[in-house]
């Protein structure tokens, strides 16, 4: 087994999935490569693919009036720009490099391509990646919880009283 394939599969998207999927997967994906402060997509930018880090740290940020704002960093073995796979939809946030990066990037043409040769690999990982979008919601709606309990604003109103 492959480096890039022990990689996948040490990921939650692709846990389950076996290793001539992955294989298959990693042929039809290309390996690109960001200095640092460049860019692997902007928000509202087209999507077409996903990526999986392979080396380097990233970080993944938000724009409004003008000002960058850190949502998270990403690490070796994280994965990003699945959701607009998925959505069909324009990109949420940006992705930009912190270090020098390398990642591995599956176009959703080539996850058709999957599902017209092995439909239950395909379906394994469609399932894998929508657990970890709902993971990734549960976060957000934790922090946001926290953020508007903790929030100096924090108005009576939102507390649920039944009657």
């Amino acid at each position: 087994m492959n480096r890039r394939t022990e990689l996948l599969q040490a990921m939650p998207v692709f846990g389950g999935v076996r290793e001539d999927a992955l294989d298959f997967l990693l042929g039809l994906s290309s390996s690109v490569e960001r200095a640092p402060g460049e860019f692997f997509f902007h928000e509202d930018d087209d999507a077409q693919s996903m990526f999986v880090l392979e080396v380097g740290r990233a970080a993944v940020v938000k724009s409004r009036d003008g000002q960058q704002y850190l949502l998270s960093h990403l690490d070796r073995g994280d994965c990003f720009g699945e959701m607009s796979l998925m959505d069909l939809r324009h990109r949420s946030a940006s992705v930009v490099a912190v270090d020098r990066c390398q990642a591995i990037e599956l176009s959703g043409a080539s996850l058709y391509a999957l599902s017209q040769r092995d439909l239950e690999q395909f379906t394994v990982i469609q399932m894998n990646i929508g657990r970890e979008v709902s993971r990734r919601l549960r976060d957000a709606d934790e922090r946001l919880f926290q953020a508007k309990v903790l929030s100096a604003d924090f108005v009576a109103e939102y507390v649920f009283r039944s009657t």
